[in-house]
């Protein structure tokens, strides 16, 4: 297999694959055999068809099936041997296939390299979360305001499923610190990420901004009929959308592209729960200040 590597300025590579000899004709052969058991031509029972026949009235067909066999396997074959980190499925162009040649041109995305910085012992401060009796009280109010109840006490936790006032307070407590705790959380993340992504100067592939984009816009979409915005109504901002979405989603793809870097570099799984683990293994790795 012949092998040539372009590579072009917009972060895509260009991969021009060739194959000849005995990998081409087995193939033939092998589609034509498949087609020989199936194939149907008057005058002779299923199976027994003459090959000339069958090269005759099949010929395109048998052409479609060994390149819809082989090309997939060839282009899996040297993006493997060439290392080629791809990031979406190839554009393939200018096949041309004989009985004993087939080349072709896949275009890819690759994914960029990154000059990651030092993303271990990032400072970061986390305050001691403390819940005040005001905060308790406050949320006890809202909660009573919301019931239209006319006192708290034990009959009133117990008509929203607590045993006692008492425990109720501490569940609103308990409840309070989570919400707290997990702003805090958010917060320290975005300062993670803001520290590990800055400075990197690198081209987003534009494949992935456009899928990220499309998603963004599919649920803003999702979003706004669930609110009873008529269909034309939302048709007629697509546009707008996409020009307050595409920002955003370009952040996204570069925070998503330094965190697989990362991962990369640490041997984490690159999976569905990549970003939450590498998320994980920076916070592990952060010094933390403790106010």
């Amino acid at each position: 297999m012949k092998i040539e590597v372009k590579k072009l300025d917009s972060g895509k590579k260009e991969i021009k694959i060739e194959v000849s000899g005995d990998i081409v004709k087995n193939k033939f052969e092998d589609v034509f055999g498949r087609i020989a058991k199936e194939a149907k031509v008057p005058g002779f029972r299923q199976g027994n068809a003459p090959r000339d026949m069958l090269e005759k009235k099949y010929s395109g067909h048998a052409h479609e099936l060994v390149m819809k066999e082989l090309i997939p396997d060839l282009y899996n074959q040297a993006i493997e041997k060439e290392g080629i980190d791809v990031l979406d499925l190839p554009d393939i162009s200018d096949v041309e296939l004989d009985r004993s040649t087939l080349s072709f041109k896949a275009l890819v995305d690759v994914r960029p390299e990154i000059a990651l910085k030092n993303y271990k012992g990032i400072k970061v401060s986390y305050k001691k979360i403390e819940v005040s009796p005001d905060a308790v009280k406050r949320s006890m109010d809202s909660l009573k305001e919301s019931r239209k109840a006319e006192a708290l006490d034990d009959k009133f936790a117990r008509g929203i499923g607590y045993p006692s006032l008492a425990e109720l307070q501490q569940a609103v407590e308990k409840q309070i610190y989570l919400q707290e705790e997990n702003m805090q959380r958010q917060k320290i993340e975005k300062e993670i990420v803001d520290n590990v992504t800055a400075g990197l100067d690198f081209k987003l592939p534009q494949s992935l901004v456009k899928r990220q984009l499309a998603d963004m816009i599919r649920q803003a979409k999702l979003d706004l009929a669930l609110k009873g915005v008529p269909r034309e109504k939302i048709d007629e901002q697509e546009k707008a959308l996409s020009e307050q979405l595409e920002p955003q989603a370009k952040t996204q793809v570069r925070v998503y592209l330094v965190l697989a870097a990362i991962a990369k570099k640490e041997n984490i799984a690159a999976d569905d729960h990549m970003p939450h683990n590498v998320m994980e293994f920076l916070l592990r790795e952060a010094d933390w200040q403790v106010n």
